[in-house]
């Protein structure tokens, strides 16, 4: 269903709560929601008794006669302003709900903001045809939005926006390149990239309580498909080290501990520490993306080692420093306001209804 038609239904929803004959339902939701805030936080036995709550609730709507006659979007309406309800009213009660949760939060977020300092799309095996680092903004600004929100679908939306822009994106570039339509092996490297350098809040957290919270039933097809790669994203970039970038040990650990100064403050001059990542990387920033992969490639397959068993200090090849967040849209702004094709992958924002009965 397009945002509109949910908008409308979730009204419609919410008018029938109102409804002197729809006491019963009210009743039931307020009581449940009372009961389930005493109980301590459990997320196994929270996500069951919430999902069989939902799934109860609506074939109760199913046989009420303020549905009579509805339509089944009509109904699967009702059952996401239910969702929508009941969930923002207990956000606060089980999201990210235990220390080990907020704990993995912390950790990935810290991992990506490191890693995000000098990744390139080269060290996923992104294909230069598919490289558009400006265009990916739209991606990451869709995915950085998903805690402005409470209800599982809301979260859900955020992902599923910045999924099908890289598609639409990926399909783009392969159509313009001649090259073969993008498949999974192509949309994983990209979104790993995407979710890296959009760093969103409580990514993990997020994913959980989508996971636990979603009404099961309606998280398939596409959802279903495009939620899973983005927990494949997560499980990546939770365990990325060195192998996974292609890189050689001693390089990563030498592009962290910079990575690491730079966010801590710890470096008094970090345009110095800037040039030393631009020396080790031994590229020229202007050099075309594909010539930067082909050389990259090329360094570990030749890459001389000392008498000891490392590499040569005067042979690393490291990260070329990536341009931040800001910069890039700074640079990419006024490309971005005149492509025709904007508004053709920039889906809607999740549309919220803050009426309550």
């Amino acid at each position: 269903m397009e945002n509109a038609d949910v908008f409308l239904g979730l009204q419609d929803f919410l008018e029938r709560m109102r409804q002197p004959s729809a006491a019963d339902f009210v009743k039931s939701i307020k009581s449940f929601i009372v009961s389930f805030s005493n109980n301590a936080p459990d997320p196994e036995r929270d996500s069951a008794a919430v999902q069989a709550f939902f799934a109860n609730m609506e074939a109760a709507f199913r046989a009420h006669p303020l549905w009579a006659g509805c339509s089944e979007e009509e109904l699967d309406s009702a059952g996401e302003g239910l969702e929508k309800y009941v969930m923002t009213k207990l956000f606060t009660r089980v999201f990210a709900s235990l220390p080990d949760d907020v704990k993995l939060d912390e950790q990935l977020s810290e991992k990506m903001a490191l890693v995000q300092q000098f990744v390139r799309p080269e060290n996923l095996d992104i294909k230069p045809a598919f490289q558009n680092e400006t265009s990916w903004l739209l991606a990451q600004k869709e995915l950085q939005k998903i805690n402005m929100y409470k209800a599982p679908r809301d979260k859900l939306v955020c992902i599923l926006n910045c999924c099908k822009v890289i598609n639409n994106l990926l399909l783009n570039a392969s159509i313009a390149s001649n090259e073969n339509p993008p498949g999974a092996d192509d949309f994983l490297p990209v979104l790993i990239y995407v979710t890296i350098k959009a760093n969103p809040p409580q990514l993990h957290s997020n994913l959980l309580y989508i996971q636990r919270y979603r009404r099961q039933s309606r998280l398939v097809s596409e959802a279903a498909y495009f939620f899973t790669n983005m927990l494949s994203a997560e499980a990546f970039i939770s365990n990325i080290d060195a192998k996974a970038l292609s890189l050689e040990e001693t390089e990563f650990e030498k592009n962290m501990e910079f990575a690491r100064a730079l966010l801590s403050g710890l470096s008094t001059d970090l345009d110095g520490l800037s040039s030393q990542i631009n020396q080790l990387a031994g590229q020229d920033q202007r050099e075309p993306t594909e010539s930067r992969h082909h050389t990259l490639k090329e360094d570990h397959a030749n890459r001389p080692k000392s008498s000891d068993g490392k590499s040569s200090s005067k042979d690393q090849s490291s990260i070329s420093k990536v341009p931040s967040i800001s910069e890039l849209e700074n640079r990419g702004a006024t490309i971005l306001l005149k492509e025709d094709q904007v508004s053709k992958v920039f889906s809607r924002v999740p549309i919220h209804v803050c009426s309550c009965w």
